[in-house]
């Protein structure tokens, strides 16, 4: 089979959409010139995907539905290009944990039901590599669920990504959950336990742990739902947070989205969103249980990655360091070779972020960079 390039992807992760997920996100939604054959392939094969819908959703019932949660989560929270990432691959080294992975994010209609057969079909195309850092990308990964929910229920931020002139209207509704009607709340509810279920009878894990930048708005949900879940927050130096943000939304928007938008519009809403979202966790983290947050800066973590993992592990009472320190450390041991992107920052990044972030600077204690002046 021949391997995808994302750049030049076909259709939108909604493919793999439920198709009655595909109708609700695409309703009344003006889909704009250029873009039509990539919305109707989607919409096509989403049609077909969801023919396996009602196997999935038998074998869930039957086999993962009775499922008893005995811990609640641990939520790994912080801004896209916070570090997260890395930190879920990190402790996901533990079997203890069970995730989201990448396969989970595309087949939404085969997630307990056809693995066998979907699994390697999709191994076989997809790219090797993540079209952000030049990480490997691989069905079995952990992942954010996010991606995953975007293709299960219409309450997802992520419907940004197909249409991106929706964004700020996705952030107050399904981002900060400010404009969410009680339906569309329990809708999220509903499907979220669904997925941490299944995501657990896949990966044999009997805890969930979760890498999702949106959770980082929905604390108090996500509180009413998992009133003992432990909490990690990561924060990243906001000079470098913003350009790699504006890459990444800009690498991922352009292949998958739907309609026309510009790099203006694009940075406008990374600087809105990231100032409502930190706002809103910086609002809602006193209703966390003491001694289950932990916070730290990225910058912390990389730089003595085993030690403060450890440290976590200790702050948020959490078991099983010692039974998987060894497999942590080979791993931290195997990424010590990944090259990361050295980022000299351009003027304007300065101005932008000194202007909109400095609260993050300073909270945070980043040193401040000078903005040039404007002549």
């Amino acid at each position: 089979m021949i391997k995808l390039e994302f750049s030049k992807l076909p259709v939108t992760p909604l493919f793999g959409s439920r198709y009655s997920n595909f109708k609700a996100v695409c309703s009344a939604v003006d889909v704009d010139k250029g873009y039509k054959l990539k919305y109707r392939l989607s919409k096509i094969l989403s049609g077909l995907m969801s023919a396996t819908h009602p196997i999935e959703n038998y074998m869930y019932k039957k086999k993962v539905e009775p499922m008893e949660l005995k811990q609640d989560p641990v939520f790994i929270l912080g801004h896209w290009r916070s570090g997260t990432t890395f930190l879920h691959n990190v402790l996901a080294q533990d079997k203890q944990f069970g995730y989201n992975t990448t396969y989970q994010t595309i087949f939404s209609n085969a997630m307990v039901f056809g693995q066998p057969f979907f699994k390697p079909i999709m191994k076989a195309v997809m790219p090797d590599k993540r079209p952000t850092d030049n990480l490997e990308l691989l069905p079995d990964q952990p992942q954010e669920e996010e991606f995953a929910l975007s293709n299960i229920m219409p309450v997802s931020f992520y419907n940004f990504w197909f249409l991106p002139k929706r964004t700020m209207e996705y952030c107050r509704k399904y981002l900060l959950f400010d404009d969410i009607t009680k339906q569309e709340k329990e809708t999220f509810n509903k499907e979220f336990v669904r997925l941490v279920k299944t995501s657990l009878y896949n990966t044999g894990g009997e805890v969930f742990l979760s890498k999702n930048p949106p959770h980082t708005g929905r604390v108090k949900d996500l509180l009413e739902i998992f009133p003992n879940a432990k909490f990690i927050y990561l924060v990243r130096n906001p000079y470098t947070v913003f350009e790699s943000t504006r890459d990444y939304f800009s690498n991922v928007i352009k292949p998958l989205k739907l309609q026309d938008f510009t790099d203006e519009q694009l940075e406008k809403n990374i600087l809105d969103v990231y100032n409502q979202l930190t706002n809103a966790y910086e609002r809602d983290k006193k209703l966390i249980p003491e001694g289950n947050l932990y916070e730290l800066r990225f910058e912390d973590f990389e730089a003595d990655a085993f030690n403060k993992t450890y440290e976590i592990y200790q702050t948020l009472g959490l078991n099983g360091f010692d039974k998987s320190s060894s497999d942590i450390q080979a791993y931290l041991n195997k990424k010590k070779k990944h090259k990361k992107k050295a980022y000299n920052y351009h003027p304007e990044t300065v101005q932008k972020v000194n202007k909109n972030w400095m609260h993050a600077l300073t909270k945070w204690n980043y040193e401040i960079i000078d903005a040039p002046i404007d002549k």
